[in-house]
């Protein structure tokens, strides 16, 4: 059994944001820290003071985190970025509602006295003697404390007080891991009794010292439970205060999720069930896991479901039974085939994290090599004429000013440049196509032709399929591509038009024209005809999608969705080995090579086509760990600590290119590495150089490490491995949220007599013209999934009281 907690963040988009550059505009972005710890970045968005990002993290934590926060800075191609503004979140703020936070929230000052990170470890002891009462504190050390000098380090030093009493450590220089071991002997002055206040500064030769946090405790614990241990650092109280909305705002969505994790075998009743239902008949279902699911759940709930759905059946084989399922009952509540899918239905969100689950690869041959010409050629595309700047047309020119006419006709032939390729890929790519998403839509396509078998719905088939492939999935892909992994930075506007118009024609593409010339959008009419030329080779394109051979196995051995030899993650980083020599310079130490991670190996050579390889096992990795800026002067380092069969630990420095780059490989390597015993539970943020270490500054290379590790701190990604446990207890916890519901249903049924009086004044939330036989096998239906909710809450309830030590209590007597 385990304890989980993972934060599910949205940075949606900012409002009001002050200008910082002399144009009159800011260049935004966000960083995401949780626990000063920073775990995302967004890309910029250029030239503007209302941003939108709309980019979504899962970050897997451990239970004890603290607080989460957002700063925006704007982006400065010279000198330092600055910041505008931060929010601060504590966990206790985004646990209060399960639904957790979403709304506009104001950005507040960043104030130096509130920036604090850290640990001390102190321990206190109360002595009395023939002079009165003597406070001894024990100041050991203190780890992970804020930066505060250019180096990247701090000059640490702790004030003591207690009453009218105060006391000091030494200096220790250059550090951000102080080691002081320091007893301060404090005496009781007359007077009520006071509190201990430790406070943490960094010495400054030049000015006032930086305050690096503080921790206070008062005399009713130094009374009975003195302190000893390690204590997180803390502001001043009220450093921190709003801004009344002069710095803008940002609107976010958060979510906390903490549960407990039982054993696989405690989870396979439900399992079972899950499984049972996806094979049923959907139209007449009514009580079975799915069913109840799906009238449930609500909003963003329901594509974290649909997420968690797809992976549970893709393990067991079942993911097409399961969107079958999903799909007959939709078609079963549609009359108007317009509407076929166009709701955000659960229906709609699986077929749609489906498509991203197996066809990210896909998307990516697809589209990457026309996305990329688009961002790196920067042409100015407009047909609107009330968008069109003639003035900026003639600057890139140098011709004089054009007419509107040479506008558009330059702009279409700039788009037809782009939108052909786009075209001639997709059409072009049915054998490249996952097998997976062909057999969804071959089944897709045979339910709406039983559901709509009308000569005038012949297009229905092509619109159900290419309402999820266009619609939903290449058209957002090129309207954001930063959302799909195509491309590491948001657009810039000249660049976002541009594929906001391309992502418009591949809709129209999808609609198979029906929607040409309707509407507002009037102007795109230069466009149509390419656009009619093309739907005849789309609906051929998915004629040949859907004739592919075989069905997907109803069942069969839980499976991976990537081979443990499959590469999960590849790209260059620079590598630095732990022996390279001291006289080499720290720059001439790191070389360029091209790495591969995959569940098996951590591999690199000098060059993608390079035959030869050099390889590390993942079964060795001890420790995946960031590495402080001052160790090697150099940004965005890790380290990889592995042991070989001997028990020798060996450390591999890798910088990344940028702080998201290290993040993910941070994450990959984390989870790659996560069954392996022995896990190191401390290292060194640094490195050992010049014969100690730059971070605590010991001078023996086997020292033990001063910081901690973070094997539990990951990003949830598309190709993550399937966990059935966990997937199996999100869906147990929102099915209680409809137990209630679902009792009072089966209860009012049960009581009602079938006569076909009583049948006719039925609502439509009772099993309204069931025959009987139906009836009986929908309420056994019932009663086994609220049996099977009821055990699993026995188990939890089990397991929470042997971790509490105590003897979970018997069933009650009569």
């Amino acid at each position: 059994m385990a304890k989980s907690s993972s934060l599910n963040i949205r940075v949606v988009e900012g409002r009001a944001l002050p200008a910082k550059d002399v144009s009159g505009s800011s260049d935004p972005y966000c960083i995401v820290k949780v626990d000063d710890e920073v775990v995302a970045r967004t890309a910029t968005v250029w030239r503007s003071l209302s941003p939108f990002w709309g980019e979504e993290y899962t970050v897997h934590l451990p239970l004890d985190f603290h607080h989460l926060a957002f700063y925006v800075l704007d982006e400065d191609t010279v000198g330092h970025d600055d910041i505008i503004g931060k929010i601060s979140l504590s966990r206790e703020a985004i646990a209060a509602d399960p639904r957790g936070i979403d709304s506009w929230i104001n950005l507040s000052h960043v104030d130096p006295d509130a920036e604090v990170q850290g640990e001390v470890h102190l321990a206190v002891q109360m002595q009395e003697d023939a002079q009165g009462r003597c406070l001894r504190c024990h100041v050991l050390k203190a780890r992970d404390l804020a930066p505060r000098d250019l180096s990247g380090t701090s000059d640490p030093f702790a004030r003591v007080f207690w009453g009218s009493q105060t006391s000091e450590t030494s200096i220790i220089k250059k550090t951000r891991f102080p080691h002081w071991d320091e007893v301060l002997e404090l005496r009781e002055t007359p007077g009520a009794p006071s509190p201990l206040r430790v406070e943490l500064w960094d010495w400054d030769m030049v000015g006032k010292d930086d305050f690096l946090g503080m921790v206070e405790f008062p005399p009713k614990v130094l009374q009975q439970n003195p302190p000893n241990g390690w204590f997180r650092l803390l502001p001043f109280p009220g450093a921190e205060e709003g801004s009344g909305g002069s710095l803008g705002a940002l609107r976010l969505k958060v979510r906390l999720v903490e549960d407990r994790v039982l054993p696989s075998r405690c989870y396979q009743p439900l399992l079972q069930l899950l499984m049972e239902s996806a094979l049923g008949p959907a139209e007449e279902d009514v009580f079975s896991p799915l069913a109840v699911l799906e009238e449930l759940t609500l909003g963003d709930c329901r594509q974290d479901l649909a997420t968690k759905l797809v992976k549970l059946y893709s393990g067991q084989g079942l993911a097409g039974p399961f969107l079958d399922y999903l799909t007959r009952r939709e078609l079963a509540r549609t009359t108007d085939p317009n509407t076929l899918f166009r709701s955000n239905s659960l229906a709609s969100k699986s077929m749609e994290q489906f498509m991203k689950l197996v066809g990210m690869p896909y998307l990516h041959e697809v589209l990457k090599p026309v996305i990329s010409r688009v961002f790196e050629e920067k042409k100015y595309i407009e047909l609107d004429p009330c968008k069109m700047d003639l003035g900026r047309t003639k600057r890139l020119s140098f011709k004089g000013t054009p007419s509107e006419e040479h506008v558009r006709e330059a702009s279409l032939g700039l788009l037809t440049g782009y939108l052909g390729p786009i075209v001639d890929a997709i059409v072009g790519s049915v054998g490249r196509c996952p097998p997976a998403m062909r057999r969804a839509f071959k089944q897709l396509r045979r339910r709406v032709e039983e559901r709509f078998p009308r000569a005038e719905h012949k297009d229905v088939k092509y619109l159900a399929i290419s309402g999820f492939l266009f619609l939903r999935f290449f058209a957002p892909a090129i309207l954001t591509p930063k959302l799909f992994d195509l491309r590491d930075q948001h657009a810039d506007p000249q660049t976002s038009r541009s594929l906001l118009l391309l992502a418009k024609a591949v809709q129209s593409l999808g609609n198979l024209g029906q929607q040409l010339g309707q509407g507002k959008e009037l102007w795109m009419a230069p466009l149509h005809p390419f656009l009619l030329q093309s739907i005849s080779r789309v609906r051929d394109f998915l004629d040949r999608l859907v004739d592919v051979e075989g069905e997907e196995e109803a069942g069969g051995p839980a499976k991976a969705l990537v081979s443990p030899s499959v590469p999960v993650r590849e790209g260059y980083l620079l590598k630095r080995k732990e022996e390279a020599p001291a006289s080499l310079a720290t720059c001439f130490a790191f070389k360029k090579r091209y790495f591969w991670l995959s569940g098996e190996t951590l591999s690199y050579s000098k060059s993608p086509e390079w035959q030869t390889r050099s390889s590390i096992p993942v079964s060795h990795i001890r420790a995946v760990e960031r590495v402080e800026e001052g160790a090697f002067q150099l940004p965005h380092v890790m380290q990889v600590m592995t042991q070989d069969g001997s028990g020798t630990l060996h450390t591999t420095y890798l910088q990344c290119k940028n702080v998201n780059d290290l993040n993910q490989w941070l994450s990959a390597l984390r989870k790659a590495s996560a069954p392996n015993p022995d896990k190191l539970a401390s290292c060194h943020a640094g490195a050992f150089r010049s014969s100690r270490w730059t971070c605590c500054l010991q001078a023996e290379r086997s020292a033990a490490g001063c910081s901690r590790t973070h094997s539990a701190v990951t990003l949830g990604d598309w190709r993550d491995p399937l966990d059935p446990d966990a997937e199996t207890q999100m869906v147990y916890r929102q099915l209680l949220l409809g137990r209630d519901q679902l009792r009072m249903k089966l209860l009012g049924d049960c009581s009602m007599d079938t006569s076909p009086e009583e049948d006719a004044g039925r609502d439509s939330g009772s099993m309204e013209g069931t025959c009987p036989e139906a009836l009986d096998r929908q309420r056994e239906a019932a009663g086994r999934l609220l049996e099977v909710l009821e055990d699993l809450d026995r188990a939890h309830e089990d397991f929470q009281w042997q971790e509490q030590g105590k003897v979970a209590p018997g069933p009650l007597g009569p």
